[in-house]
């Protein structure tokens, strides 16, 4: 329809894509015609920008004094419950609308006109002289199908110039097709695997939770290996049959590779993929396929929330504990949080699955909020690992290594008895720590307060923060001493290099983001894992969930104390999640699974949890003990942090912070105290924490606090409702 206002006609308010307080207002031109989420484009000072009709414009100035609409764009409007979320995700999270709004329109390519090619159909027409070639051209275009010439050419076996000649002979027509591949649609009528009775309970409740249709949340919560996705694919599939389209959210790429494969035997095709590794014109080739209606389901990272979907009916968000789905730069929001907002808002489910639930999620369980539906068995003839504490003080390893003799020794065992092992480092590159055997010098990244990591199979030193990387020095850039420098601590290069030296017959694998770039390596790496290709697995997070590898029986977590180091509130849970899922990955199919746990603490409250296999007990203690402090999710924080390339301006800016604290009952604001990365990527950091009691409207609070300063333009202040990173 088109927008009309009393007072002024054809006057309507545009939210443009960028750090703006709120829409502005147009008119809209005679001839032109717009609706609620039109995409436009508009006169910004010097500039023409694409925005979103966001309304009825609400300027009280003179008409003559509002700026025309230039172009409506021919692309499906964005839908009003994407508006609504947008909204809602920038008031939450302290954001401008405009900030938010570019989180959905991050593919301006997908905005142009559809691309078109050309290829070729037969006709009637025959060249004088028809040759072999020419008759095997013609014999393939006889079914009917349009073919670019290179494609005719390619399935003829006949080069380009042959079918050049028919189309000048008139024998080939050329036809317009869209450039772009269009989406084959999931089969949702085909039978999945036979599911266990405990799964056919839990699937036939998240199918009729979808038929019926309305909000709701759920919680899948089931032990690794249970079948969690083949559960859920069951509620994909109903929500396919109710004519809706469906996302699944997951944490990170390396997930992608074994789930495609599922996904494709379960449906008969592949999904639509969103994630930062897709190309340019992949990524606008899925974003006009969500926006209008041929793409049904969609599997991507955390950015796909903000996809244009005009048909949603259901969102699942797995692995729904992992940190990753924490967006940190720019607005900072949780997917998994986000997810339940947007089925709220578009009154469809929302599933989120896990083997180690969040404490948020798992609270809201208990507490009757989500439906928790339980899988307790692994699926099959598969039980669950056994999982021991090594205590790397009583067994130690050899003097310049990293392993424990109890560890290789079982290590030893499964190669001699044809199985795999894999070897857990949540590290990256050869060592964590360079420094000077002479002076003391420890080399740090010359943009951020981070030690520089060494990476000895690239020969350089990087730095995991801002992406500085120098080649490794060959003398002391303190003292000068050559020589004298020395990789202190393992990291996953380190690790694979001691495993070559006690295995030198084993394939060995080594993965981390450092090697694996893009879902196609990935894929070649596991697929190798699943042939029986590899006999030892080395590797980071990318290994640690999602992944099934039948011959995988022995896991080792070299380091697994290492989590609990950071000092952060969810420090614990996140270790035991962490090890939680890196267990779960051994005895997946018919022979038993050991695990192991170098540990220097084996009498901590997270390793007796995941030896005694009392994760529920472990969670009930980490609630209890958030409860009496009013931390998350028993109470509200916000990270504030104050930054600067200037270290004196920050610092007084931050200051002068200090002394505007608004008063408000059950709210404390903690520092400024220079953040753990007090320097990061040239900037000064200096981070205030707000604490408060669980039904303070923190999103005011902080907001009537910032509009108490006018900040330097220098000066930078990031706002992070319910932190997940405390650096």
């Amino acid at each position: 329809m088109t927008i009309t206002n009393k007072n002024m006609p054809h006057c309507v308010s545009v939210l443009i894509p960028l750090a703006l307080p709120g829409p502005y207002d147009y008119q809209v031109p005679d001839g032109l015609t717009v609706e609620p989420g039109s995409y436009v484009v508009v006169p910004l000072g010097p500039q023409e920008l694409v925005g979103v009709v966001w309304g009825v414009g609400q300027a009280e100035i003179a008409a003559s004094r509002i700026k025309p609409l230039r172009e409506v764009l021919d692309v499906p409007v964005m839908p009003e419950v994407l508006r609504r979320f947008v909204d809602w995700v920038a008031q939450y999270t302290v954001n401008p609308p405009g900030s938010v709004l570019r989180l959905a329109m991050r593919v301006p390519g997908a905005l142009e006109p559809a691309r078109m090619r050309i290829a070729y159909r037969l006709t009637d027409a025959r060249p004088a002289r028809m040759t072999p070639a020419r008759e095997r051209v013609v014999a393939v275009a006889g079914d009917g199908f349009a073919r670019t010439i290179r494609e005719m050419a390619d399935e003829s076996g006949v080069s380009d110039g042959v079918v050049r000649g028919l189309v000048e002979a008139g024998t080939l027509r050329p036809v317009e097709l869209p450039a772009e591949a269009a989406f084959e649609v999931p089969d949702w009528r085909t039978k999945g695997p036979a599911l266990s009775e405990e799964q056919t309970e839990a699937a036939e409740r998240l199918r009729a939770v979808v038929a019926k249709g309305g909000f709701a949340s759920l919680l899948l919560d089931g032990v690794t290996g249970s079948g969690k996705t083949e559960v859920y694919f069951e509620a994909v599939a109903e929500a396919l049959a109710q004519g809706r389209q469906a996302l699944i959210l997951l944490p990170e790429i390396a997930l992608t590779s074994q789930f495609l494969t599922r996904f494709e035997k379960r449906f008969g095709i592949l999904p639509a993929e969103w994630h930062s590794e897709l190309s340019t014109r992949e990524r606008r080739r899925v974003w006009r396929g969500v926006a209008n209606g041929e793409a049904r389901v969609v599997v991507g990272a955390r950015s796909a929330l903000f996809l244009p979907f005009p048909e949603l009916g259901l969102i699942v968000v797995d692995e729904e504990h992992e940190a990753a789905f924490k967006q940190e730069d720019g607005v900072s929001y949780h997917a998994r949080d986000m997810s339940v907002v947007r089925a709220s808002l578009g009154q469809f489910p929302v599933i989120l699955s896990s083997a180690t639930p969040s404490l948020e999620t798992s609270v809201n369980a208990d507490q009757g909020r989500y439906e928790r539906l339980v899988l307790r068995e692994r699926h099959g003839v598969a039980l669950m690992p056994s999982i021991e504490a090594i205590d790397m003080r009583a067994y130690p390893p050899e003097r310049g290594q990293w392993l424990s003799p109890l560890l290789v020794k079982e290590m030893v065992a499964a190669m001699a008895a044809g199985e795999q092992s894999m070897l857990f480092l949540n590290r990256r590159g050869y060592a964590p720590l360079t420094l000077c055997r002479t002076c003391g010098h420890r080399i740090e990244c010359p943009q951020c307060s981070a030690w520089l990591v060494e990476h000895r199979f690239r020969r350089e030193l990087a730095c995991h923060h801002c992406g500085y990387t120098a080649p490794v020095p060959k003398a002391c850039p303190s003292c000068g001493a050559e020589d004298s420098l020395v990789a202190c601590g393992p990291g996953v290069e380190r690790i694979a290099e001691e495993v070559a030296s006690l295995f030198p017959e084993a394939r060995i694998s080594l993965l981390s983001s450092d090697n694996l770039r893009g879902p196609a390596s990935h894929r070649a790496a596991f697929e190798a894992i699943e042939a029986r290709e590899i006999d030892i697995i080395i590797g980071t997070q990318i290994v640690a969930k999602g992944h099934h590898f039948p011959w995988l029986t022995v896991v080792g977590v070299v380091d697994a104390d290492l989590g609990l180091e950071n000092g952060d509130l969810r420090a614990a849970e996140r270790t035991f999640q962490l090890l939680q899922q890196v267990a779960g990955r051994a005895g997946r199919a018919d022979r038993p699974g050991r695990v192991f746990l170098q540990t220097y603490m084996p009498e901590h409250s997270v390793m007796q949890a995941l030896v005694a296999g009392k994760r529920d007990a472990f969670l009930d203690r980490e609630a209890a003990a958030r409860e009496r402090l009013s931390l998350p999710p028993f109470g509200r924080l916000v990270g504030v942090v104050v930054s600067s390339a200037d270290a004196g301006l920050a610092q007084r800016t931050a200051r002068e912070m200090a002394r505007r604290v608004p008063a408000a009952d059950n709210v404390t604001v903690l520092g400024p105290a220079p953040a753990p990365l007090a320097l990061l990527r040239g900037r000064t950091r200096l981070r205030f924490l707000v604490k408060a009691e669980r039904n303070v409207n923190v999103q005011a609070f902080t907001q009537a606090w910032l509009a108490e300063m006018k900040l330097p333009n220098a000066v930078r202040v990031s706002v992070d409702i319910d932190p997940y990173s405390f650096l």
